[in-house]
């Protein structure tokens, strides 16, 4: 029997910035990029791929901390937010600018030579890609994404994928921006290393395995950042609150 690989392709650090929910500000992730390496190994992943927020200096981190180990790879990807919703680039060599049009950053994903991944895409609380899935230049999209516990939004995705058999690589990705959200959805695909997901994408020869993580996990994951966004605050009130892009002060109070 061939090696069966697994990889996680949908994955934040404390790099993918600051969210906003009303007036609250806070956290996205406040994990660190060899914490998910470590944690890789720890649950016996062949790759993962590091997909901030509208950046790339993350996985970058972590691809040159896994160099020191030969039983994981990183992937370099970044979860870009466009004018129509949010895509996944994975294989990038640098950062995206958000806020493009989809075709325009599709374009510029492919010219990096990078894979174009749609996740969540028909999402009820995150910005997903929706019908427009069917029109751009898509490699594969999530049927399988751990953040969404709900019973439509996945259920929905695999529906649409039987629909195509065949055009697209079905992946499942826990889409986790905290340790406690971490390994309850990945991809299986045959081989180990990062080129053989690669190549099993292109080829729609993936798996998608496990499950939402449980709403508990979620709850931790909020109880998590809640932590970092009361120093926010304090900060705030001190004229320091960072904005969106500012990682290195989220980075030093965590």
């Amino acid at each position: 029997m061939d090696r069966v690989g697994k990889a996680d392709t949908h994955l934040h650090t404390e790099y993918s910035g600051i969210g906003e929910l009303g007036p609250l500000r806070f956290p996205e992730s406040v994990s660190k990029p060899h914490s998910l390496v470590d944690r890789a190994r720890k649950h016996g992943f062949d790759v993962i791929c590091v997909t901030d927020h509208n950046e790339t200096a993350g996985a970058f981190i972590a691809q040159e901390y896994a160099k020191r180990f030969d039983d994981v790879e990183v992937v370099v990807g970044g979860e870009v937010m466009t004018s129509d919703g949010e895509i996944i680039g994975l294989f990038l060599t640098e950062k995206i600018q958000p806020d493009l049009s989809i075709e325009e950053t599709v374009d510029i994903i492919r010219e990096q030579g990078g894979l174009t991944i749609a996740p969540h895409p028909f999402s009820f609380h995150v910005c997903g890609l929706k019908e427009k899935i069917i029109d751009i230049d898509l490699d594969g999209f999530e049927v399988l994404n751990g953040g969404h516990p709900d019973k439509y939004s996945n259920a929905f995705a695999q529906k649409v994928m039987e629909r195509y058999p065949g055009r697209w690589a079905p992946l499942g990705a826990s889409d986790s921006h905290s340790k406690f959200t971490f390994g309850y959805a990945w991809t299986e695909f045959e081989g180990s290393t990062a080129d053989d997901l690669r190549k099993a994408i292109l080829k729609k020869k993936t798996i998608p395995k496990g499950r939402s993580s449980p709403v508990f996990s979620e709850v931790q994951w909020s109880l998590e950042v809640v932590v970092v966004g009361q120093k926010l605050m304090c900060r705030s009130l001190r004229g320091k609150l960072p904005d969106r892009e500012d990682h290195t002060l989220i980075a030093a109070i965590n």
